[in-house]
């Protein structure tokens, strides 16, 4: 079996990943598992060039096809923050409860129709001939007044699915790849595996 690595040392990711690409033929590995740690600066001014610049700086080491992904979460009452800046926001360490309360509070004085967000996702394929292809998936949502679920990670808590009437974080791990951001990216990025 082929592999591929997908450039992330997240072991959430990595759950989503493989339950999305299981079909792909394709034997998936984190670069942990794949022996490779480096330090990538994503210094891209979107999400696809920074999931392009991990993605093609991985392949230059591995030999493989390599996907990485860039995400995160686009608040339009704060200006899409925290944007490309998502992981980092407020701190690299800092624990997502309490980047998830501030938003909640920078929030608190927005009427309803304004709390509008999205989580975007760009994964780029990189292959070794040096080809790169990139796909954008995006989900939209609103930022709930309050953290709620256990599923999920990062801002899931506060992006609520007003058709689900749930967070991302409240739905099962099933119905959060069927409309996910990354779910709908690895789909669009299996098409050109």
């Amino acid at each position: 079996m082929k592999r591929l690595i997908f450039a992330t040392g997240n072991e959430n990711k990595m759950k989503e990943i493989r339950m999305i690409l299981a079909d792909c033929g394709y034997e998936i590995l984190s670069m942990k598992e794949a022996g490779i740690d480096v330090d990538i600066v994503e210094d891209g001014k979107t999400f696809e060039e920074n999931a392009a610049i991990k993605a093609t700086a991985i392949a230059k080491i591995a030999g493989c096809v390599v996907l990485a992904d860039d995400s995160g979460l686009e608040v339009d009452a704060m200006d899409k923050a925290p944007g490309i800046y998502s992981a980092r926001w407020q701190g690299e360490d800092t624990p997502y409860t309490i980047k998830n309360q501030m938003i909640i509070d920078n929030l608190k004085d927005v009427p309803e129709e304004k709390r509008t967000a999205r989580f975007v996702c760009a994964i780029a394929a990189a292959f070794p001939d040096g080809r790169v292809e990139t796909r954008r998936g995006t989900i939209e949502g609103v930022i709930a007044h309050e953290i709620a679920g256990e599923n999920g990670f990062g801002y899931d808590p506060i992006f609520y699915v007003p058709e689900y009437g749930k967070t991302t974080a409240e739905l099962s791990p099933e119905e959060k790849n069927e409309i996910s951001h990354r779910g709908k990216a690895l789909r669009m990025i299996r098409e050109v595996l």
